[in-house]
């Protein structure tokens, strides 16, 4: 069968095609400048341009879509629905922050800064597709387009043991991860007859009861985003890439990666196979309490800065899933959704901050921050250290900033759906988290020292200062942004 490529199809993905142009421009600048880097400034302005485009085309489309348009393109492989264009601004507009980070950060500002910004780029576009694909096959394109930018983002950092240790675990374990993903779409495949979800879902009923290998089939499936996603046991990679790639890498993986992953998660999990499989949705939720667990009490236990904003990362995967779990059976699924899109645009916004603070304070790319190291800091930077102290609040979940009412909603979601045991492990457990959530406050503000950061670096401390009062601002307009969230993907 022959499927025939309108201008509508090509229309819908405007947003990549010009990502994917954008990403190519400072290579080709360079290639013509005899291989000549050009100035940083120049190459960050084209890469920003490229995000900025994408952006616009995307509200055009999801605007247009509704009058004349088709939701979806290339014979049904990408949907552009309200997921789809939240989560896709919301990766757009982290990225553009990891940018202004890697402009000027020393691991990553220097004679090969047009390659990255043509690989982030490009790891941008595998997002967008990975965000709205509806077919498995295409979910994995975009999941390889995303993750081979990455492994080799992190290999060719300025730091010559750690970053090239990092990129190698995260490609191995990133590997293996996309292999018990295709796996299970090889299964999936075999029984159902087609990799496009809709499909896959209106059988799900009838097979997930029935078929041993349609179970197997969607469990490799949930768990290769369970690695991607760093749900524990399968959490391992995390800290050490994260603590061994530079600090922008670092906020880009664990903001913008994690959001589209989140998403297409989502997708997964609206196949109702927790309603039909009680051994599957009881897995589930031990793996979402063990996250949580594990994360948070690993973080307690850590001194460096990015290991232990690391194991943070982990614990609040551990929350997301219990908004995914409550999602996946839900007879109405917008209001789970709508909490764990919700809580994506807070942990990406305070999350991007905290990286933001321990890269503006790395003199080189072999520096390490530790806690301690904050000590003196209030005194020497106090609207740093206010930023700071924000957005760790704003992690601990507390309120009036924009992560208390993350966690609000996506609680209040589990328990809406009966799912009281799950919640009161997630808040227990964010009982647990403030302790070193509050450490990096109390020894900036209590403890003498001489901690300093980088001076200047002004694109990054716009970042920070755009991310905090953000988190405060949203905030104090959470019930309206939760509503139109919520009205986008109804």
């Amino acid at each position: 069968m022959t499927t025939t490529i309108g201008l509508g199809d090509l229309f819908s993905i405007s947003p990549m095609i010009a990502l994917f142009l954008a990403s190519l421009i400072p290579i080709t600048v360079k290639v013509l400048r005899g291989n000549v880097e050009q100035p940083p400034f120049a190459t960050l302005i084209q890469g920003l341009g490229g995000i900025l485009a994408a952006a616009i085309l995307l509200l055009t489309v999801f605007v247009l879509r509704g009058q004349q348009l088709n939701p979806t393109a290339f014979a049904n492989a990408l949907v552009l629905d309200g997921v789809t264009v939240s989560v896709g601004l919301m990766t757009l507009l982290v990225s553009a922050g990891a940018l202004l980070l890697m402009y000027d950060n020393p691991a990553t500002r220097g004679n090969q800064f047009s390659e990255l910004i043509f690989l982030a780029l490009s790891s941008i576009t595998g997002m967008l597709i990975l965000v709205s694909a509806v077919d498995l096959l295409v979910v994995f394109i975009g999941l390889e387009t995303m993750s081979l930018s990455l492994y080799m983002m992190i290999a060719i950092s300025h730091e010559q043991k750690l970053s090239k240790e990092a990129a190698l675990k995260y490609f191995i374990l990133g590997g293996f991860a996309s292999a018990l993903f295709l796996y299970g779409v090889a299964f999936i495949f075999g029984t159902v007859g087609s990799t496009y979800l809709p499909q896959v879902i209106a059988s799900t009923g009838a097979l997930i009861s029935s078929s041993r290998l349609f179970l197997f089939g969607i469990t490799m499936v949930i768990l290769g985003f369970c690695f991607k996603v760093s749900i524990a046991p399968f959490h391992a990679w995390t800290p050490d890439v994260y603590q061994g790639s530079p600090t922008p890498h670092t906020a880009f993986m664990a903001t913008a990666v994690k959001a589209v992953s989140f998403a297409a998660f989502l997708r997964i999990i609206a196949s109702n196979a927790l309603v039909g499989s009680e051994n599957l949705f009881d897995f589930m939720q031990w793996l979402a309490v063990i996250t949580m667990i594990v994360g948070n009490v690993a973080a307690i236990l850590q001194n460096n800065f990015k290991r232990m904003l690391a194991y943070s990362s982990i614990a609040h995967s551990g929350y997301l899933l219990v908004g995914v779990i409550t999602t996946g059976v839900s007879d109405d699924m917008s209001f789970g959704a709508s909490s764990v899109i919700f809580y994506l645009v807070a942990y990406s916004l305070m999350t991007l901050g905290a990286f933001a603070i321990v890269s503006l304070m790395e003199r080189d790319e072999n520096h390490s921050i530790s806690i301690d190291s904050l000590a003196g800091y209030a005194r020497k930077r106090p609207l740093m250290a206010l930023c700071l102290t924000v957005l760790m609040l704003s992690m601990a979940g507390v309120p009036p900033t924009l992560g208390f009412f993350g966690k609000f909603y996506l609680f209040t979601s589990a328990i809406g759906e009966g799912l009281l045991w799950l919640a009161i492990w997630a808040v227990l457990n964010s009982v647990i988290s403030v302790y070193y959530y509050l450490r990096p406050i109390v020894v900036m503000y209590m403890k003498e020292g001489e901690a300093m950061d980088a001076g200047g670096m002004f694109a990054t401390r716009t970042a920070i200062l755009v991310s905090s009062f953000f988190i405060v601002f949203l905030g104090l307009i959470s019930g309206p942004l939760f509503e139109v969230i919520e009205r986008t993907l109804s």
